[in-house]
């Protein structure tokens, strides 16, 4: 199974590449940008490179030279728009295997690469030479790697904290992955070897806490028909994740903050204390400061739990994502669902990314799903998806997108806010020129 490097900046069309490769029976590893191919080169070995001409931080044939000069023996093959086919010629005469201009069709990338595998000249060394198979989402909480700022300042917090026993408070609206984000802390984590719990908060009624959270022993109450061990002992040595944790009642919230307090609990109709050594994660999707504030919150609990926060980013904080979930979520559609569908159609893309997400990556994961099992084709289209889309996207037409004309200051704010002060990415959100931006900033005294 030959390994290709896949380097493009599209994110749409280097999935849509890698999906068609890996179903040519090719080993795919995708690169968005210079930076991420390096690397990948330095810690694997390719039999053949294929490389956007232009790249958001580099030149697609600098980038071939580089990679030429350490591995000689590798072909590169450059991917172009038509203007810059003349630009690819050279590249050519400079080391480059082939080129293919875009748009280009199936049978074309297949002749080009198959070509350039069989060069003479092409001897990539077999002895560490792994066959691998297609890659393939095999569990349900798996973390996926987002490439927007926000999901890359959510890795760094995630990656710094994990090897402390700090408690965590994650953050974010429902069906952002608070908890896959929690079970990638604990996995992260010195603590990976011994149980994760999880516990839906909201699911347990205030009378049952004690018993859920602590255990109980036999006949302690009506119902009791056998010795119970809880969430605390279960996850003894290991990390409990308290989801929702702003749904218990204020009695359960003191029995809660001894609990973590004494690092010792006790089962309903024991006298007996059990040491614990947990690390504790909890989530939430309101705002726990307020509520502490209203009373309706202990503000000891909140300080305990919080040691370190986490904001789990939405879906539309995190835009640049949307193709990466949403293909990821097709790969586990199909492996679920017995089906090979390679990607999205161009239509579907675009009301993919004009659409808001109320439910975010769960309903980002249910859509795709429901569209993988009602396809036939080898691309989602249009037609397979909910009729909300369309609605939401005829009010969209209607109303017009983001834009200046109502409420600019505030729009602008929010666009700059949005993309983290980052001018360029503000200014790309308001489809407006960087020039223009700095003109609306200076007219409305934006600082």
């Amino acid at each position: 199974m030959p390994k290709i490097l896949l380097i493009e900046d599209d994110i749409s069309f280097c999935k849509l590449l890698e999906k068609f490769l890996i179903k040519k029976e090719y080993e795919v590893i995708i690169a968005f940008s210079a930076a991420e191919a390096r690397v990948a080169v330095n810690n694997q070995l390719f039999d053949l490179i294929l490389t956007d001409l232009r790249l958001p931080d580099s030149d697609g044939i600098v980038l071939m030279t580089e990679f030429k000069a350490s591995n000689p023996e590798i072909p590169v093959i450059l991917m172009t728009g038509y203007s810059d086919v003349n630009t690819a010629v050279k590249a050519i005469k400079n080391g480059a295997a082939d080129y293919i201009s875009k748009p280009f069709n199936p049978d074309e990338v297949l002749l080009v690469i198959t070509n350039a595998l069989q060069t003479p000249q092409v001897q990539v060394p077999t002895k560490e030479k792994k066959v691998v198979k297609k890659q393939t989402a095999t569990t349900e909480n798996e973390f996926v790697r987002g490439i927007s700022v926000a999901s890359k300042k959510l890795l760094d917090h995630i990656q710094l904290v994990s090897p402390t026993d700090m408690s965590v408070l994650i953050i974010g609206e429902s069906g952002t992955g608070k908890e896959i984000i929690a079970k990638s802390i604990h996995e992260q984590s010195t603590r990976k070897s011994n149980n994760f719990i999880a516990v839906d908060c909201g699911a347990i009624p205030k009378e049952l806490a004690a018993s859920e959270f602590f255990g109980h022993l036999k006949g302690s109450f009506t119902g009791a028909i056998s010795d119970k061990m809880g969430y605390f002992e279960a996850a003894n040595g290991g990390t409990l994740f308290l989801d929702e944790i702003g749904n218990l009642s204020y009695e359960n919230q003191i029995q809660l903050l001894r609990a973590l307090q004494e690092r010792k609990i006790k089962p309903v109709g024991s006298n007996k204390e059990i040491n614990v050594d947990i690390r504790i994660i909890t989530a939430t999707n309101e705002d726990l400061r307020e509520a502490v504030k209203n009373g309706d919150f202990r503000e000891d609990l909140y300080h305990r739990i919080n040691e370190f926060s986490i904001q789990s980013p939405s879906l539309t904080d995190r835009e640049e994502d949307l193709m990466v979930f949403a293909d990821y979520f097709l790969e586990k559609a199909n492996q679920q669902l017995n089906k090979e569908i390679i990607g999205f159609s161009p239509d579907v893309i675009r009301i993919f990314q004009n659409y808001s997400w109320p439910g975010n990556l769960r309903e980002l994961q249910n859509c795709v799903k429901r569209a993988t099992l009602l396809s036939r084709g080898d691309y989602i289209e249009s037609e397979v998806l909910p009729t909300e889309f369309f609605q939401i996207e005829k009010q969209q037409n209607s109303k017009g997108n983001f834009s200046l004309s109502e409420n600019e200051k505030e729009a602008i704010i929010h666009a700059l806010s949005k993309a983290q002060n980052n001018k360029s990415e503000a200014a790309k959100l308001l489809k407006i020129t960087r020039k223009t931006l700095y003109n609306k900033l200076k007219q409305y005294n934006i600082d």
